[in-house]
C-alpha cells in the first residue's frame, strides 16, 4: 500500500456514525451475494491488475531436459505448425496422454486460441474453470466508471473451447498432488494427468484476511474473484443513486488508486478514501508516475488517508492508529494469496507460496508441471506480478505446451525489462509509465482503451 496526506474534497469522516438501515440491508444484500459465487472463499480467477499486451519479449530454444546455454532467438509463429505436426505424430503412436488445463487466465485463453486455430492431437485436453467467461481484469475500472458494460469486458470461454475441442469442466481446485500427478476438484472427483498448466492467479483468501482485518469476511466487499466483484458492483451503484455513500479503498496499490478514481467518476456525490497505509503513494513506480497519482487522486477529491485499516465493523473502519473511520462500503483490493490448494501439493514454490517457474514457465520442481501469470513466480529474475507478464506469457506457454506433447524443444521466454502500464484515472484520462518515464492525458486513457478493446476482440470467436 502506499502513503498520502489528507486530500482535498471530502475528509475523512471520524467517529462511529453507523450506515442506516436501508444502507445495511443493501449491503448486507451485496455480501451474502458476494459469498455465494464459487470460489468466494479460494476462487481460481485473476487478480485485478491491469495487462496490455504488447511486443517485444525475446524466445530462446530450450530442451525439455535441464537446459544447456540459450541458443539464438527464434519466433513463436513458425515453430508451432512444426510443433503441431509433431503432435499429430505423436497421437498416432498410442493412447492420448492427459493434458490439465487449471484456470482461464489471460495466459490460458491465448492457449485456447492457439487451439482453437490447429486444435492438438497429442494428448486429451481438459479445461477446469468455474466461469463461463473471462472478465478482462484491465478493463474493471473502466467498467466501474461506466464506460463500459459488464458485456464489453469479457472473452466468452464456450467458443474458444469449442472451436479447440478440448474438454471443460466448471469445477474449482481444492486440492493438487504433484507426487501422484493427481487434481482433486471441488465436487470430489480426481483426475490424473501426464502434464498439467496452472495459470489461476491470486486469491483473497476469506480466513487468512479475516485472521489480521477482524470483520473481512462479514463486511467488506471483496474484488476477488474478479467475476464476483463485476456482477456486484452494480448493486453498490444503486445504493449510491439514492443516498450520497461514503466508500473506502483499502489499499493504494495500482488496482486501489484505480477503482478509487474510478468509483469517483460513476458516484460523483460519494465521499470516497483511500487507506494508504505506511508506503510511498505509487511505489514501484518511477518519481514521475508517482507525483501525477498523487496529483490526480487530489484532483479527483480522494481524500488520502495515511492509515491502516485494523478491523472492520458494521458502517466503520477501526484503523491502526486507534480512530475510526465511518464507511458504508469498505473495498478491500489487498490481500492477495497464492491458492491455499498448493501449499500441500509437493511443489517448488515461493516465500509467498507462488509456483517457482524457470526461463521457459516450467515447475523448478516437476518437469510435466507448468505455470504462468499471477500463480507463478520466476526464479531467474523478478517480475512484477501483474498482468502484462500474464498476457505476454501466453505465447511462449502455448508453444512450450505443444512442444512438451510433441517431445520437443521447449522455448525460453525472456519478456522485456520495461513494460507499458497505463493507469485509468476515472474519466477519459490515463497515465502511462516506461521505465523512467512517464506520460499523461487523454490520448493515454484512449490508447488504453484501444489495446484493451484490440485484445479482447483477438479472442472473441
Amino acid at each position: 500500500m502506499g502513503q498520502g496526506a489528507d486530500g482535498a474534497g471530502q475528509g475523512p469522516h471520524s467517529g462511529r456514525d453507523h450506515c442506516g438501515r436501508t444502507g445495511r440491508r443493501a449491503l448486507g444484500r451485496i455480501r451474502a451475494g458476494h459469498a455465494a459465487w464459487p470460489g468466494a472463499e479460494q476462487d481460481s480467477g485473476h487478480g485485478a491488475q491491469l495487462p496490455h499486451p504488447g511486443r517485444g519479449q525475446q524466445i530462446r530454444r530450450r530442451p525439455v531436459a535441464p537446459c544447456p546455454p540459450a541458443r539464438r532467438p527464434v519466433a513463436l509463429g513458425p515453430a508451432l505448425p512444426r510443433l503441431e505436426a509433431g503432435l499429430s505424430t505423436a497421437a498416432a503412436k498410442g493412447p492420448a496422454r492427459q493434458l490439465l488445463l487449471l484456470g482461464a487466465g489471460h495466459a490460458h485463453v491465448q492457449v485456447l486460441a492457439q487451439m482453437a486455430q490447429a486444435p492438438w492431437t497429442g494428448a486429451q485436453i481438459t479445461l477446469i474453470a468455474p466461469y463461463d467467461r473471462q472478465l478482462y481484469s484491465g478493463m474493471v475500472p473502466g467498467f466501474v466508471a461506466g464506460h463500459y458494460a459488464l458485456d464489453d469486458c469479457v472473452i466468452p470461454l464456450q467458443p474458444l473451447v469449442q472451436r479447440s475441442g478440448i474438454r471443460w469442466l466448471q469445477r474449482s481446485v481444492s486440492a493438487l498432488d504433484a507426487q501422484a500427478q493427481t487434481v482433486q476438484l471441488d465436487d470430489g472427483s480426481v483426475l490424473h494427468y501426464d502434464w498439467l498448466s496452472i495459470n489461476t492467479g491470486p486469491v483473497q483468501n476469506r480466513a487468512l484476511i479475516e485472521q489480521s482485518l477482524p470483520g473481512a469476511r462479514e463486511h467488506a466487499l471483496f474484488i476477488r474473484p474478479i467475476e464476483a466483484f463485476g456482477a456486484l458492483w452494480p448493486q453498490v451503484v444503486q445504493m449510491g443513486q439514492s443516498r450520497a455513500l461514503r466508500i473506502a479503498v483499502v489499499g493504494a496499490g495500482a488496482a486501489g488508486m484505480e477503482l478509487a478514481m474510478a468509483m469517483r467518476h460513476c458516484l460523483p456525490g460519494a465521499a470516497i478514501t483511500l487507506l494508504c497505509g505506511d508506503v510511498p503513494l505509487g511505489a514501484g513506480y518511477n518519481a514521475g508516475v508517482q507525483a501525477k497519482l498523487r496529483a490526480a487522486l487530489l484532483k479527483r477529491k480522494i481524500t488520502l488517508l495515511p492509515d491502516s485499516a485494523a478491523g472492520l465493523r458494521s458502517g466503520e473502519i477501526l484503523l491502526a492508529s486507534g480512530a475510526s473511520l465511518a464507511c458504508d462500503v469498505p473495498v478491500l483490493t489487498v490481500g492477495a494469496q497464492a491458492p491455499a490448494w498448493l501449499q500441500p501439493s509437493g511443489l517448488a514454490l515461493d516465500a509467498q507460496g507462488f509456483v517457482a517457474v524457470d526461463a521457459c514457465q516450467r515447475s523448478t520442481s516437476h518437469a510435466q508441471v507448468f505455470a504462468a501469470g499471477d500463480v507463478s513466480s520466476r526464479v531467474d529474475r523478478t517480475l512484477a506480478r501483474s498482468g502484462v507478464y500474464a498476457v505476454r506469457a501466453g505465447p511462449a506457454l502455448a508453444t512450450n505446451l505443444a512442444a512438451t506433447l510433441a517431445g520437443q524443444l521447449l522455448l525460453e521466454h525472456q519478456p522485456p525489462q520495461h513494460t507499458l502500464n497505463l493507469i485509468s484515472c476515472g474519466d477519459h484520462f490515463a497515465i502511462a509509465s516506461w521505465g523512467e518515464h512517464s506520460a499523461q492525458g487523454r490520448w493515454v486513457w484512449w490508447l488504453k482503451d484501444w489495446i484493451d478493446r484490440r485484445f479482447l476482440a483477438r479472442y472473441r470467436l
